[in-house]
């Protein structure tokens, strides 16, 4: 094994680590829900507490992880089993060793969702997975591109927190578990993409080619599109920038500097890649 296989392994484990310590401190005590696989593994070891958590969740997960192979191959695999493995183990290891008290349930389910979500993203970018419905999300991922993974995730949860409300008739909780999901959801999308969001610039102005070479001197990327305006049949460019986050303010100020009448439209890119944003990995699954 290379030294860039051991550091991510060593990521891995990290991360499994939070993801039990997030479960074992903030979720059970409060009798929250992760949702997932997990959530269904908590219903069962309710009416058979003989079988652990822990136990359960690799139960559960191992047919799916069977169904993954064939799309993910054994090196997608191996470190998912590690990961879904690890931190079931933990999850065990930890509930034996300490019992947390309950905390106080806004707290819990928002200390609980940021850590769950760190955890889970971490997880993601080292292409690795605890299961459950993270798995289930990049299986669905390859059908609709266009979603998020922590929108889907976020999705498949929720199914299990209706019927985790329904078994326990406990809506309040049910309802703190939401909140959870939904902080573990855009914490993990925060972890994953991150790094390559921003927004996406339309700019429309008759001084098109100052704030062009304005642009370029800030080392920003600048498209030029073909475009004619319906009310003048005028043809005028329309410049699309991508921009980073910390830049969006200052653009703006250009633009306005330049042209006070421009156009100046901005949208929200989930993800920006290529030079100076983010790596496009072919086989990479975020």
């Amino acid at each position: 094994m290379n030294k860039t296989s051991l550091k991510s392994y060593a990521i891995i484990t990290l991360a499994c680590v939070l993801y039990a310590l997030s479960f074992d401190w903030f979720y059970a005590p409060n009798a929250f829900t992760v949702g997932g696989f997990t959530g269904i593994a908590q219903i069962i070891n309710f009416f058979v507490p003989a079988l652990s958590v822990g136990l359960l969740i690799i139960a559960l997960n191992l047919p799916l992880y069977i169904l993954g192979l064939k799309r993910f191959g054994f090196r997608f695999l191996f470190k998912s089993l590690y990961a879904m493995a690890l931190s079931s183990v933990l999850i065990d290891v930890l509930a034996a060793l300490h019992t947390f008290s309950p905390l106080e349930p806004l707290l819990a389910c928002l200390y609980g969702g940021v850590l769950m979500g760190l955890a889970t993203g971490i997880l993601f970018r080292e292409e690795a997975t605890t299961g459950g419905t993270e798995l289930a999300s990049w299986l669905v991922k390859e059908k609709v591109e266009h979603i998020s993974i922590g929108k889907i995730c976020l999705a498949l949860d929720l199914t299990v927190i209706v019927i985790y409300a329904a078994v326990f008739r406990s809506l309040l909780n049910a309802l703190y578990g939401g909140v959870a999901l939904y902080v573990t959801t855009t914490v993990l999308d925060l972890v994953v993409y991150g790094g390559n969001t921003g927004k996406l610039a339309y700019i429309i102005s008759a001084r098109e080619e100052e704030i062009t070479q304005e642009l370029l001197r800030r080392e920003m990327g600048v498209t030029k599109l073909s475009a004619v305006g319906a009310y003048t049949n005028t043809e005028r460019p329309i410049l699309l920038v991508a921009v980073r986050r910390r830049e969006i303010v200052a653009t703006k100020r250009l633009v306005k500097e330049l042209d006070p009448d421009a156009f100046f439209i901005l949208c929200e890119a989930q993800e920006v890649l290529g030079e100076g944003f983010g790596e496009y990995k072919p086989n990479g699954l975020t």
